[in-house]
C-alpha cells in the first residue's frame, strides 16, 4: 500500500507493507552511503535489516527517550558523517521511534545544508505521527523542539511487523495519537474504534492508513503550520506541560491533555472511555485508568508554565485546539489562567 504525500517538489510515498523492512533499501532505491540513525531500545535487527540494502552504511545508537534530543548528539551525528567522508549525494536513515527520526532528520537537514532523509518508523507513534510532515528539531534547556526546521522525508516506510516487539504501554502511546486525529476529523474512524478498538484489531494495517490519510491531508494543505495543521496539537499543549514536569511517556501526556479540551463533559466521557479501553491514562492517581503508582497528580501551575513556554506560544496566550464534537474542533487563543482552569476542572 502506498500513500503519497503531495507538496510539490517536496513530494514524497509512505509505503506501508508487512515484511517491508528487509527491502528498504530496494523501496528506497539509494545505493550510497548512509548514516543509520537508531536508538537502544530497537531491536538490533532492525537497524541491521535496513542497512543491508545500501552500499555502505554507518550506525548510530543514541540512548532512547526524550532526553536524547540534544544539541550535543546532533552535532555528534554530523560528526559521524563528517568522519566517514558523507557527500551531498549521501543520506540519513532513521530507524526508531520519534526522537531518532527528530534527530535523524535534523542532522540530515543541516549537514552541507542539506541531504536526503529517510524514515522508517518502529513504533506506532511514529508510524501515525512524527515519520510524516517533515518536522525535525531538538531540545533545550527543557523546552522541546525548540531547535529544528521543516525539512520532508524523500521517504517513509512502514513495517506493520514490527509492533509485534512494541510493549503495550508503548503501543498504546501510538493509540493516543490515532484516537487524537480520529477525534478531531474522522468521525467515521473514531466510531470504528469504539466499536473494534486498536490494540486487538486484526484490521489495525488499515486503522494506520486511515490515520496517515487524516494527517498526509493536513500536511498538504499546511505544510507549515501556519493554519489548519495545527490540529494536529490537539491535546499537546497541556499533553507538552504533563510530559516535562512528570517524564510520563509522549501519548500518555496527549491522552491526558485531550481531556481539558473538549467542551462538555459528555464528549469527555466519550473520549475517556475509549482512552481508557487502550490502557491510556484519563487521570493521574485514581485507581480507575489513571496513572496510580507512576506518578502523583503534578502541580497545575508547573504544568501550565511549561506549556507556555512552548514555541507555539505567541507572546502571553497559546493556540488550542477545543473539540466541540466529535469530529468538530475549533482553535482558540487561551492564556495561562485560562489553562489552569480547564486543568483543574478535570484533574482537580
Amino acid at each position: 500500500m502506498v500513500i503519497p504525500v503531495d507538496l510539490g517538489k517536496n513530494s514524497y510515498d509512505i509505503t506501508i507493507e508487512k515484511g517491508a523492512l528487509s527491502k528498504a533499501g530496494e523501496i528506497f532505491e539509494v545505493d550510497r552511503k548512509v548514516l543509520i540513525v537508531t536508538d537502544d531500545g530497537v531491536p538490533e535487527k532492525y537497524a541491521e535489516a535496513a542497512a543491508a540494502g545500501y552500499g555502505q552504511a554507518v550506525t548510530a545508537v543514541i540512548k532512547a527517550g526524550e532526553a536524547s534530543k540534544t544539541p550535543e548528539n546532533f552535532v555528534e551525528l554530523c560528526r559521524k558523517m563528517l568522519e566517514a567522508g558523507f557527500s551531498r549525494k549521501d543520506c540519513v536513515v532513521a530507524v526508531g521511534g520519534g526522537v531518532a527520526g527528530d534527530m535523524a532528520g535534523f542532522a540530515a537537514s543541516c549537514y552541507m545544508r542539506g541531504i536526503d532523509f529517510y524514515n522508517i518508523p518502529t513504533t506506532l507513534l511514529s508510524q501515525v505521527d512524527s515519520s510524516v510532515g517533515g518536522k525535525t528539531a531538538v531540545d533545550l534547556d527543557g523546552v522541546k523542539n525548540i531547535i529544528g526546521a521543516f525539512y520532508q522525508p524523500k521517504g517513509v516506510l512502514i513495517d506493520p511487523e514490527v509492533l509485534r516487539t512494541l510493549s503495550p504501554r508503548q503501543f498504546a502511546c501510538g493509540a493516543a495519537e490515532i484516537i487524537k486525529m480520529a477525534a478531531c476529523m474522522d468521525r467515521k474512524l473514531f466510531e470504528q474504534i469504539e466499536r473494534n478498538g486498536i490494540a486487538e484489531n486484526p484490521e489495525i494495517e488499515n486503522i494506520i492508513a486511515d490515520a496517515l490519510r487524516i494527517k498526509t491531508r493536513v500536511v498538504e494543505e499546511d505544510e507549515k503550520e501556519i493554519g489548519l495543521r495545527r490540529v494536529l496539537n490537539f491535546g499537546h499543549t497541556l499533553g507538552h506541560g504533563i510530559e516535562t514536569v512528570t517524564g510520563l511517556y509522549h501519548g500518555e501526556c496527549v491522552a491526558l491533555g485531550m481531556l481539558p479540551m473538549c467542551k462538555n463533559e459528555p464528549l469527555r466521557k466519550r473520549l475517556e472511555a475509549v482512552l481508557k479501553r487502550e490502557g491510556l491514562p484519563i487521570g493521574f492517581s485514581d485507581g480507575k485508568g489513571g496513572l496510580s503508582g507512576c506518578c502523583h497528580g503534578p502541580d497545575p501551575e508547573a504544568v501550565i508554565a511549561a506549556a507556555m513556554h512552548d514555541k507555539k506560544a505567541e507572546g502571553n496566550t497559546v493556540v488550542t485546539v477545543r473539540l466541540e464534537d466529535i469530529g468538530k474542533f475549533t482553535f482558540e487563543a487561551a492564556g495561562s489562567e485560562q489553562l489552569v482552569k480547564d486543568y483543574l476542572e478535570v484533574f482537580g
